[in-house]
């Protein structure tokens, strides 16, 4: 009898250490759906193990103690259970765990607060405003869907994690549908009620003018200024040719509601019309090119009743139809005098044409008649510097342009004191319109508000890097007390109908 108990003793220990036997079984919470392959561990350590398609786990041989004892699975909230292991004795422990999901809140419908639903005359570019939170402590990502309600057109915008996204280059006068989801990657995703705005149209839009990006020279719509604040410019931005195309030099025409533009064909310049709001673009020059002393520096007018653009090429001046038939000449200077600009009025047939040399130098500004190809009357000759931005007034009795005073001609044609000068034809006198231009900075491009009650131009350092922006003046009142308007910024290359 006395060896019976040494044996079994002997079974149930090693040294002075007695063991127990630990089992269990692990279900679901609320479901009571058994889980296999779920971790089972404990501390103090002993063996691990794994459940079984039922569920249940055991660990033999454990050492006699207090434990506490780990259920862990993924997609499941890891779980500890206490249990007190007796010599020679089987102790049981069940776990109810619950998934992952169960324990997260999920995030709050998100809230649109701008642009507030059936808003019109929303301006471009739009920052879209919401409002929304995670009601635990998990990373909450956003989704915005944005849809033209005139075409169909989607775009997403996902992995937000802020709630203010500002989208720029949306269809000009379009309807939109825009919604916004939660998403805290544990919980079902939440989505917002659905809102809609509609786009300002161009039909505000006065101002067209042409800004570099990434080599391109591409054209853009603006509005006037609707703010009190001095910093409120670029009003109502719309992008209208390709980023992927160099156009340039934007010309409206209201009367037949078409911007008229030159843009790179191959290794040739050609004219192109557009709607106003950037669609249905149109080549109609093709056989002669709009060519002459560098691109960038020619310039086209409309005719008076806007069926027909004029146009140089080197030195002849030519009329092509909008629809590119009846490509006519229309006057030639000599042979070394490239044709780099040209201005209509609607008061009269004449035109103004300015005339230069292959350096951009030796200056003719003059007055013709295109229906018989006659010269009217020479207003700048002999004079040294850089002439531009040639522009007839509206009654055809006075000439504005720029001219570089300093009278410095090198060959990278940099302009050191550029200003505006407004010629009237009746005294046959010159008058400089003061912008209180500081030195070092130039000022090009003038042109003649629709009025004539101001005039637009580009303003930019002499370094020929600077940006470049775009003012505006108001004329015929003591200068002085009038400042000039900041309109766009990065822009040039300005016109307003």
């Amino acid at each position: 009898m006395a060896l019976a108990i040494f044996v079994a003793c002997e079974e149930e220990t090693i040294g002075d250490t007695t063991f127990g036997k630990l089992e269990g079984r692990v279900v679901s919470n609320s479901q009571n759906v058994p889980l296999e392959n779920v971790k089972i561990t404990t501390n103090p350590s002993s063996n691990t193990v794994f459940t079984d398609a039922e569920g249940n786990f055991t660990i033999d041989q454990i050492a006699v103690g207090d434990y506490s004892v780990q259920a862990e699975k993924d997609d499941f909230q890891t779980s500890f259970e206490p249990a007190s292991i007796l010599s020679d004795q089987s102790t049981n422990v069940v776990f109810e765990l619950d998934s992952v999901e169960a324990k997260n809140l999920t995030p709050l419908v998100p809230e649109l607060i701008y642009p507030e639903d059936g808003t019109q005359d929303i301006q471009n570019p739009v920052e879209f405003i919401w409002s929304s939170s995670d009601n635990d402590s998990d990373t909450i990502l956003y989704e915005l869907e944005l849809r033209n309600g005139d075409n169909g057109e989607i775009q997403l915008f996902e992995n937000l994690t802020d709630t203010v996204l500002t989208v720029s280059n949306l269809s000009v006068g379009a309807n939109y549908f825009w919604q916004v989801s939660a998403n805290d990657e544990v919980t079902e995703i939440v989505q917002s009620k659905i809102s809609s705005f509609q786009l300002r149209g161009v039909e505000s839009n006065r101002f067209a003018y042409v800004r570099n990006i990434d080599g391109n020279n591409v054209i853009f719509s603006g509005a006037e200024p609707t703010g009190s604040d001095a910093n409120e410019v670029n009003e109502n931005e719309v992008r209208l040719t390709s980023l992927e195309l160099n156009s340039f030099r934007p010309k409206a025409n209201k009367t037949v509601e078409k911007i008229a533009y030159i843009s790179t064909v191959g290794g040739e310049s050609h004219l192109f019309t557009m709607n106003l709001d950037g669609s249905n673009k149109v080549q109609i020059t093709k056989e002669i090119p709009i060519a002459g002393f560098r691109q960038n520096e020619l310039e086209f007018t409309w005719s008076n009743n806007g069926n027909a653009i004029l146009y140089p090429s080197f030195n002849k001046l030519y009329s092509v139809n909008l629809d590119g038939s009846g490509t006519q000449l229309v006057y030639e200077t000599g042979i070394n005098e490239f044709i780099s600009e040209v201005a209509s009025n609607p008061a009269n047939n004449l035109l103004a044409i300015k005339s230069n040399n292959a350096m951009g130098y030796e200056v003719k500004i003059q007055t013709i008649n295109p229906s018989n190809a006659a010269l009217v009357a020479t207003i700048v000759e002999g004079e040294l510097g850089a002439y531009g931005g040639l522009d007839y007034s509206i009654d055809g009795t006075k000439i504005l342009y720029t001219h570089d005073v300093s009278s410095v001609e090198n060959s990278q044609y940099r302009q050191l004191d550029s200003r505006i000068f407004e010629y009237n034809i009746a005294n046959d006198t010159t008058t400089e319109i003061d912008t209180e231009k500081p030195s070092g900075f130039n000022n090009l491009d003038a042109k003649y508000a629709p009025n004539e009650g101001h005039v637009i131009y580009v303003y930019t350092s002499n370094d020929g890097f600077s940006e470049k922006r775009i003012y505006r003046k108001q004329i015929g009142v003591s200068e002085e007390d009038v400042e000039a308007e900041l309109l766009f910024v990065d822009a040039f290359m300005p016109n307003w109908e």
